[in-house]
């Protein structure tokens, strides 16, 4: 069950980066001749301590893979991806703070989610505001409110 789990959670992480991947070759065309030597900055935080610390490391070690594949087949766009994430503590408070943080100062490209609704929600006011988008990771209910 468990190693089922796992395979969807990599699956979904997966086909969400691959989504994240169109959108960003359509945004940052025109800039990315510009910045070709600059990494493109996925930036999230993630439950790696805490109640979903199991489902956060998981998921955690996909998007690793991710990037990794990425870079080996030549980058996103021509351009290296590096990630940028932070331990949220499965703690929705933690979760507004870290991601001003990426945008304002680590300045990354793209957010993904961490993982779970709780942690979801607290990070979508952040990026509405500043008209980003938000690739949701096991975020079921994220809308409701």
């Amino acid at each position: 069950m468990t190693r089922n789990l796992t395979n969807r959670v990599r699956v979904w992480l997966v086909a969400g980066l691959f989504a994240a991947s169109v959108v960003l070759s359509g945004s940052f065309a025109t800039t990315a001749q510009a910045q070709d030597k600059d990494p493109i900055k996925v930036g999230f935080s993630m439950a790696l301590s805490g109640a979903l610390a199991g489902g956060g490391q998981q998921a955690l070690v996909a998007i690793q893979l991710w990037a990794e594949d990425m870079n080996k087949k030549g980058g996103l766009l021509g351009r290296q991806v590096e990630l940028v994430f932070y331990d949220d503590q499965t703690n929705p408070k933690n979760v507004p703070g870290i991601y001003s943080k990426l945008l304002d100062i680590d300045k990354v490209d793209l957010i993904v989610s961490g993982y779970g609704t709780n942690l979801i929600a607290p990070a979508m006011p952040i990026a509405i505001d500043r008209e980003m988008v938000l690739m949701g990771l096991f975020g079921m209910n994220a809308n409701a409110k």
